[in-house]
C-alpha cells in the first residue's frame, strides 16, 4: 500500500515502469559492470526481492540491497573481503523527490543493515547524483574511492560510528547519554508520523496530514512549555496516547525511540522569539500541523516550543509497552508528575527497550 516500503519479487515488477529509465540509461552494461536490464532479469529469475514503495502510479521507490563478503577493487586501492551489506539499487521517482521519501529509505536500510551481522554497508553512486551523495553522507557514509566503473563508493562501518550527530550515527545510540524520557502523541498523529510502529489488537487511526511526515525520518513536535526537559543528543521514548475511549491504560503504549535533533523556543510568555514565516521555513513539511493549524498554534499558545526528532527504531506489533507496565515497573515517576517530565536513566531506558524486544546491545553501543 502507498504510505510504507514492502518487500516484492522482482518477477512481480513492471521492468517497464518508468522509475526504471534512469537506471537502464546509467547502466547499459560494459565489461566492468551488468548492465541493468540483464541484471533484473536475473534477479528475477532467481526470486530475489526488493524494498519497493508504491502508489497508483507505480513505484515512488525501489531499493535493492545484496549481501557480499568479497573484495570491492577501487582505481587506487583495494578494500578487504569483510561482510557487506551492499546497497545495489537505490532509486527514488521524480514524484517523490520532495516528499522526503530518500530519507526514509535510507533508514530502512540502515534497519536491515543493523539486524545482520555484516560490519559495512556501502552503495555505489555516479558524481552527477549530488542530491543522493549529500543524504548519504548526511547518515555518516564516507568516501572510499571510486570503482572501475567510474562510480563512488560510500560506506558505513559499524566499528567506526560518528556520534557528533544523531544522523550520522543512525541507527545507533551511544552508550554514554545521562538521561532519556518521553514524548507524548496522541495515536491519530502517532499512527501517520510513525509508520513502522504497529499496533496489536487496536485499530490504527490516520490522520489526514502530508505524507512527508510519514515518509522521512525527522519529525516535528510542536508543545506547549516554556524550555524543554530534553537536550539534543538525548533518546526519547515515544507514547502513543490513546483518546478513543476507555482502556487508557492499557492502549496508551510506548510504541518506538527517537533522537532529538533539535528544540526552538518559538514564543514565551505571549512573546515571540520569531516570526511566523521564520517557523514554517523551520518546520518545513515534517510536521503533522498544515499552514493554518500551525498557525492558529502559533497566535493562541502562550509558549511554543518546537522539537525535531529523528526516528530511531520502533518495537513492532505485540511489543509495544503499555501504560499500565511502565507505572507497575516504576518508569512512569510519581504521582502527580506529568510523563514528560520524566528523566530515565540509560538503565531505565535500556530495561523499556528490552520489555520492547529490542536488542538493546545493538543499538546502545560505544
Amino acid at each position: 500500500m502507498a504510505g510504507r516500503f514492502s518487500l516484492r519479487r522482482f518477477a512481480e515488477l513492471n521492468i517497464n515502469d518508468p522509475i526504471f529509465n534512469s537506471l537502464k540509461t546509467d547502466y547499459p552494461g560494459t565489461e566492468n559492470s551488468t548492465g541493468f536490464i540483464e541484471w533484473f532479469q536475473k534477479k528475477s529469475v532467481n526470486e530475489s526481492t526488493a524494498l519497493v514503495f508504491e502508489d497508483e502510479f507505480g513505484l515512488g521507490a525501489f531499493i535493492a540491497l545484496k549481501a557480499e563478503e568479497e573484495e570491492i577493487t577501487l582505481q587506487n586501492k583495494i578494500l578487504p573481503a569483510n561482510k557487506r551489506i551492499k546497497v545495489s539499487t537505490f532509486c527514488i521517482a521524480e514524484r517523490y523527490r520532495r516528499l522526503r521519501i530518500g530519507e526514509g529509505a535510507i533508514g530502512l536500510l540502515l534497519w536491515k543493515w543493523q539486524k545482520t551481522d555484516a560490519k559495512e554497508i556501502y552503495v555505489t553512486v555516479f558524481e552527477k547524483q549530488r542530491t543522493l551523495i549529500n543524504q548519504f553522507e548526511k547518515f555518516g557514509f564516507i568516501k572510499e574511492g571510486t570503482n572501475l566503473n567510474g562510480e563512488f563508493v560510500y560506506m558505513k562501518n559499524r566499528n567506526q560510528i560518528d556520534f557528533s550527530n544523531p544522523f550520522k550515527s543512525f541507527p545507533y545510540i551511544k552508550s554514554d547519554f545521562d538521561y532519556a524520557g518521553y514524548v507524548i502523541i496522541d495515536d491519530i498523529y502517532h499512527d501517520t508520523m510513525f509508520a513502522y510502529s504497529e499496533l496489536a489488537n487496536t485499530a490504527s487511526l490516520q490522520a489526514k496530514i502530508s505524507s512527508s511526515v510519514s515518509n522521512g525520518l525527522s519529525k516535528i513536535y510542536v508543545g506547549q512549555a516554556v524550555g524543554s526537559n530534553h537536550t539534543i543528543g538525548e533518546p526519547v521514548l515515544i507514547y502513543r496516547r490513546y483518546t478513543q475511549g476507555d482502556g487508557k491504560r492499557y492502549r496508551s503504549c510506548v510504541t518506538s525511540f527517537c533522537v532529538v535533533t533539535d528544540i526552538i523556543q518559538a514564543k514565551i510568555n505571549k512573546q515571540y522569539l520569531m516570526t511566523f514565516e521564520e517557523l514554517k521555513k523551520r518546520v518545513g513539511n515534517k510536521s503533522v500541523f498544515d499552514e493554518k493549524e500551525l498557525q492558529d498554534k502559533y497566535i493562541n499558545f502562550k509558549n511554543m516550543i518546537v522539537m525535531e526528532l529523528l526516528y530511531y527504531g520502533y518495537f513492532g506489533a505485540g511489543n509495544n509497552v503499555n501504560m499500565d507496565w511502565l507505572e507497575k515497573k516504576g518508569f512512569w515517576g510519581r504521582q502527580g508528575q506529568y510523563p514528560t517530565a520524566v528523566k530515565l536513566t540509560v538503565d531505565g531506558f535500556k530495561k523499556i527497550l528490552m520489555e520492547g524486544n529490542v536488542n538493546v546491545s545493538n543499538v546502545i553501543i560505544d
